[in-house]
């Protein structure tokens, strides 16, 4: 989905509009020119096309800023290839800014303006006409060149983001390019990784454009992506010395009768994390329904009205509430109780849900310790409005976490974790194949097993995030919430043993 040049991952840096800026300003500063910025930009780009499309007919739309300029280079390049490469300019009677004009000069092919672009005489198109600073909407001869391409059957290319899209914002504001490839430049940016702005870009590969060294401490990320080297995993499964209940007592809440199953699968994914001890928590009634069912499980009945008197029994290190638990003032009071007793606290779905009617009353109640993971509409029923005024959901989980004193994973395709601290993680590494009944349940678990092992909430939910995401990669077509809890262990096996072949190699370099 998301690679460099390489095939390898991307950095792990996100950045807006502002902070690339930044990073190209360091990048003159040090040396750098910005003609040669530019080259690079556009040998990316052309790199890319060459790399998987024979030569063909290819148009090259280009605007009148850098953007248009990476193009210019682009074309120059393709048609130093054996590419038949055509220009069509934006506004071919007024000179280009900065170095776009130096690149368009040294462009010796054919060049016509944008409205002489035929889409059906081409095989591939190249958007370079605006990029990822554009505000407003399409209008006049760019949109309806991008319309026809759009409309057109052959290859499409943009450059840094398709036009239409500002590189900020998930929205798309109005008409679009919509990409194959997407060929970005040193870091990722918010309309890469959210819808509906995503699936704009296509194939999206993130170009060095030798950018130096020591960029970091002059331009501060809006976030990071989720990598498996940057991932805590529990360690305590590889040591002798360690037994069950120092690796963990987890206790998950479950349903009435008929409303079992969202809370064991929880608990069983948090046993699939390393959890020594997972307890099913049920009331009375559907203690048997859920023993028969949980056979690796402990599984005990609520004896009283006192659910903190409850987990002081079971002597819980973390705990699971909201799958299957039912929307009903017991348990709105069962989630009081278990965030007054400070313990660490996964609260998902129905433990959202349950404070609909007056969410500051889970608000003013929440800490530090607690990790609420909504989906799009649990976000709204506890933050009314504000995943909609936001341009990203980066940006609104952002200020639910400072909001709400708690970490905040909010789901989607790309998930958002943010601390209150303003720091906040992007996980892109999931299959569509999670779009099944029960997955939540299951990162809810996850995320508690962890905690119950000790690791803080914040890196507790990255880590189980990625491996939610690694672990539904391996799904079967049809596969179930079940089918991703088996694979747990062998996706968390094969982290840990990544992890340590790479310390490995690292002190093998460092003794050298």
């Amino acid at each position: 989905m998301f690679k460099n040049e390489a095939g390898g991952p991307p950095g792990d840096e996100v950045l807006d509009c502002a902070a690339m800026a930044a990073a190209d300003a360091f990048a003159v500063r040090c040396g750098v020119s910005p003609a040669a910025l530019m080259e690079c930009a556009g040998q990316a780009v052309a790199r890319a096309i060459m790399h998987r499309w024979a030569p063909r007919q290819t148009a090259i739309l280009c605007g009148p800023g850098n953007n248009g300029g990476d193009g210019y280079v682009a074309a120059r390049l393709l048609q130093a290839a054996g590419w038949k490469a055509t220009v069509f300019e934006l506004d071919s009677a007024r000179p280009l800014t900065g170095e776009a004009e130096a690149a368009r000069r040294q462009w010796n092919g054919p060049r016509h303006p944008l409205a002489a672009f035929r889409p059906e005489e081409f095989g591939l198109t190249v958007d370079a006409l605006f990029g990822a600073g554009l505000a407003r909407p399409l209008e006049g001869g760019s949109r309806a060149a991008v319309e026809a391409g759009n409309a057109a059957s052959l290859a499409r290319v943009a450059v840094d983001v398709p036009s239409g899209i500002r590189g900020d914002s998930a929205r798309v504001n109005g008409v679009a390019f919509r990409a194959d490839v997407t060929v970005t430049f040193h870091r990722l940016k918010p309309a890469h990784l959210f819808e509906p702005a995503r699936s704009h870009c296509g194939e999206i590969v993130c170009a060095d454009i030798r950018i130096p060294d020591g960029w970091q401490s002059v331009v501060p990320p809006l976030a990071r992506l989720a990598r498996l080297d940057r991932l805590q995993l529990p360690a305590m499964a590889h040591r002798a010395d360690v037994h069950k209940h120092q690796r963990g007592r987890l206790c998950v809440l479950a349903g009435g009768v008929g409303a079992t199953s969202a809370a064991r699968l929880s608990a069983e994914a948090g046993l699939a994390m390393g959890s020594g001890l997972v307890t099913v928590l049920c009331p009375p009634a559907s203690l048997i329904e859920a023993a028969h069912a949980a056979l690796p499980l402990m599984v005990r009945a609520l004896r009283d009205d006192d659910f903190g008197a409850d987990l002081e029994r079971h002597r819980a290190n973390a705990l699971v509430l909201g799958p299957g638990a039912g929307v009903n003032d017991t348990l709105k009071t069962r989630v009081l109780a278990a965030l007054a007793a400070a313990l660490p606290v996964v609260l998902d779905a129905d433990a959202l849900s349950v404070f609909a009617d007056d969410p500051s009353v889970l608000l003013g109640a929440l800490h530090a310790q607690a990790v609420l993971t909504p989906h799009a509409g649990e976000f709204e029923r506890l933050f009314p409005g504000l995943l909609a005024d936001s341009a990203t959901p980066l940006e609104a989980a952002r200020q639910a976490a400072a909001k709400s004193g708690a970490i905040i994973l909010l789901k989607g395709p790309a998930t958002v974790i943010a601390a209150p601290s303003g720091e906040a993680v992007i996980n892109a590494n999931a299959s569509a194949r999670l779009a099944t009944a029960g997955s939540g349940d299951v990162l809810a678990g996850m995320i508690g097993g962890l905690m119950a092992q000790g690791m803080a909430p914040l890196e507790a939910a990255v880590s189980a995030a990625w491996l939610h995401g690694q672990a539904g990669f391996l799904l079967p077509p049809g596969g179930n919430a079940q089918d991703l809890i088996a694979r747990i262990p062998a996706v968390l096996g094969a982290a840990l043993d990544e992890q340590a072949r790479r310390q490995a190699l690292a002190r093998l370099a460092g003794n050298r």
